[in-house]
């Protein structure tokens, strides 16, 4: 009669089973792997071995608190001869003495998370079990029979794999670019993810519901939605607006999701200080991306905030061009979000694909400060009645806009002014850091019948319909143009270029503008300003109006945001009309230069210099760099200068890095100052791998 077989010891050969499930970024020392595809687990029995016709073996996974077969969150299930798909599964690999290699697989609609893994074995008389180990189980974008699938390897490794990234901000018309360290796999990050499933208000109330949920990426992302911010809960993130952020740090600070989410988990879930739209939209990327959900960074520019749902955005400016307080519908510059890849099987065929996943906290959906999944097709074509928050989305990018002007009366007229607002869409390119255009994917051109028939149909669901966009020719026109180099320190011009398309010659008032502006639209004192009373507009002429804009009179005044709005109200003493344009125009910071110095290989060490030249008039004091970078850096290294930086000079530091990975890398720096603050650059570095 043979004895107990009794495992001596485990090996999850972490190395071999990350590398193949694309996981190896996060290092070896954990079992992290993805639902629908086999890993190996390597047993060592003692003191005898596995004996075939002898000994049965049983394996028992489960997740959550409190597993349940019931509840998807616990399977128990035979060795057998072959994997079976589809299932909890395992199959004998090889047997060589007292070692047994195990194959296991997963199903591919698996509940994700942390798992315990126990065995059992069996020769009929005498039984045992013990604990295996603990493993990470994972969405897989690799694998067809999940609802993350995605077929290209490239996209794949962009929105899956790639640790680093571009945000776009700046104007519509100024298009920036951010770096961002997204750190999926670096330490702590999957544990941090984690707990962000664990913290939420639906685990607490019910966690077997709310872990039976996580097979379900669109239940996953909704969660993570309303997790980064922190409005109903033990959030990540908590927004602020209003520049005043002395008791936390400046949004613009922020190079990376890494350091943001470490201190979040290392203070026990408290909301870190502060986030704005860019920052929360990168952490929810962050986070996706970690649990294997394919996601990407959008930038909206003139992105609307329909309140009332009406699809119309009203602005109320005084006569001198500046909007006025307490409106509720409101454009901004900008406006980031995350878009997730999926398939939505609880939605009719056909919304597959991208997912609009919208985690800065505007709006309350289903009672919570979420946004999404909204199928980016349901938005294009105008399905409004499609879960989650389409209507929200569809106004970001369609709605229309009017301007009221108050008169010295106290009466309101509306003026002239065609402003799109959906423009530019944006997001990172495969595999390069350019700009990757994508407004036909959320919208028909303006005036095409399909843009038309999305018009109507978007129509029947709001409460006031609205009456079919028009384009009007004007008697007169208005644009705003600039000049180059518009840097932080210099003065610069801006004109107002006025039309006369009429044979008659005419009179006007002019009132131009320019005043400080956050990309929410707040703006802040004159730092330019004209009052033409009467300005000749000659018949079937074109007019230049120059306007001089001073450093002395925005530097102090200046936002985080490096943005300038220029407004021209245009009188028609003719006509009675009143003419509006509006550009916001961003000032540029200075080029932050980044020399790497040494031979960049894996495990080598090499040295990063980084400088920026004072373009201002001024000493800057304060002055400190902040560098990061996945496989790069041991997360956030700040480096802080003792002097003043004086007009002209150079600001310059030596980084030390120890390259952990090979392959691509970037390197994220952010420069702050009393003067020059969020300033950012970095430098792609190749790093060589270790010789085989």
């Amino acid at each position: 009669m043979a004895e107990a077989l009794i495992m001596e010891n485990c090996d999850f050969d972490c190395s071999t089973n990350n590398r193949n499930h694309y996981t190896a970024d996060a290092g070896c020392t954990r079992l992290i792997v993805r639902r629908g595809q086999a890993f190996e687990i390597k047993l060592q029995f003692s003191p005898r071995g596995y004996e075939e016709g002898v000994d049965q073996l049983a394996l028992i996974a489960q997740t959550g608190p409190c597993p349940s077969e019931d509840f998807g969150t616990e399977a128990h299930f035979k060795v057998t001869d072959t994997l079976q798909e589809g299932e909890w599964s395992a199959t004998i690999s090889s047997v060589d003495g007292e070692n047994l290699v195990l194959s296991v697989i997963s199903p591919s609609d698996a509940r994700i998370g942390k798992y315990a893994l126990s065995l059992e074995t069996s020769t009929g008389t005498e039984e045992n079990s013990c604990n295996v180990g603990e493993f990470f189980l994972l969405f897989n974008p690799w694998c067809p029979e999940d609802s993350v699938y995605m077929e290209n390897d490239e996209e794949r490794t962009e929105y899956v794999v790639t640790q680093h990234g571009i945000i776009f901000q700046g104007t519509k018309d100024s298009i920036t670019s951010v770096p961002w360290n997204f750190g999926q796999f670096e330490d702590s990050i999957l544990e941090a993810s984690l707990e962000v499933l664990d913290n939420n208000p639906r685990f607490k109330e019910d966690s077997n519901t709310d872990c039976t949920q996580r097979n379900d990426p669109v239940y996953i992302s909704r969660v993570v939605s309303a997790m980064v911010n922190c409005n109903d809960d033990n959030g990540i993130l908590y927004g602020r607006w209003d520049n005043c952020y002395g008791d936390g740090v400046s949004p613009m600070f922020w190079i990376g999701s890494v350091d943001i989410l470490r201190r979040w988990r290392k203070f026990r879930c408290q909301a870190v200080r502060y986030g704005q739209c860019w920052v929360f939209a990168a952490v929810a990327c962050s986070v996706l991306r970690c649990l294997g959900i394919p996601a990407r960074i959008i930038t909206n520019y003139n992105s609307a905030h329909d309140t009332n749902s009406n699809l119309v955005i009203e602005q109320y400016l005084d006569d001198k061009g500046k909007k006025q307080t307490k409106q509720r519908d409101v454009i901004w510059n900008f406006h980031c979000w995350v878009e997730a890849w999926m398939t939505r099987l609880d939605l009719p065929e056909g919304y597959d694909g991208w997912q609009v996943v919208d985690p800065t906290p505007q709006e309350k959906s289903d009672g919570v400060f979420c946004c999404g999944p909204a199928p980016v097709l349901a938005i294009k074509e105008g399905d409004l009645a499609i879960n989650y928050d389409v209507p929200f989305v569809f106004a970001e990018v369609n709605a229309d806009v009017i301007y009221y002007v108050e008169q010295k009366d106290g009466t309101s007229r509306q003026t002239k002014h065609t402003s799109q607002v959906g423009q530019n869409i944006s997001t990172k390119a495969v595999g390069k850091d350019s700009r990757e255009d994508i407004t036909l994917n959320y919208k028909y051109p303006e005036g095409s019948e399909d843009e038309r028939r999305v018009f109507e149909k978007a129509n029947e669901h709001t409460a006031v319909p609205r009456e079919q966009r028009a384009e009007v020719p004007f008697a007169v026109d208005i644009k705003i143009k600039v000049s180059e180099g518009m840097d932080k320190g210099r003065d610069f011009d801006v004109f107002a270029v006025i039309n006369n398309h009429t044979e008659e010659d005419k009179e006007c008032r002019l009132m131009f503008c320019a005043r400080p502006t956050s990309y929410t639209g707040e703006v802040g004192p004159e730092c330019g300003m004209k009052d033409l009373l009467k300005l000749n507009l000659q018949a079937n002429a074109e007019k230049t109006v120059p306007l001089r804009v001073l450093y002395e009179k925005y530097g102090s005044s200046l936002t985080q945001d490096n943005m300038i709005k220029v407004v021209a109200l245009l009188h028609d003493y003719s006509s009675k009309d009143i003419l509006l344009a509006m550009r916001d125009i961003h000032v540029k910071n200075p080029d932050i230069k980044v020399r790497v110095l040494g031979e960049p290989k894996q495990q080598k060490k090499l040295v990063a210099e980084i400088s920026i030249k004072n373009p201002l008039s001024e000493p800057l004091v304060g002055c400190s760099f902040s560098v990061e970078g996945a496989g790069l850096t041991d997360g956030l290294v700040v480096k802080e200068l003792d002097c003043p930086i004086e007009p002209g000079q150079d600001a310059k530091v030596r980084v030390d890095l120890m390259p952990q990975l090979s392959g691509l890398r970037k390197l994220v720096v952010d420069f702050e100052s009393d003067r020059l603050q969020g300033v950012k650059g970095y430098k792609n570095i190749i790093i060589a791998p270790l010789p085989k």
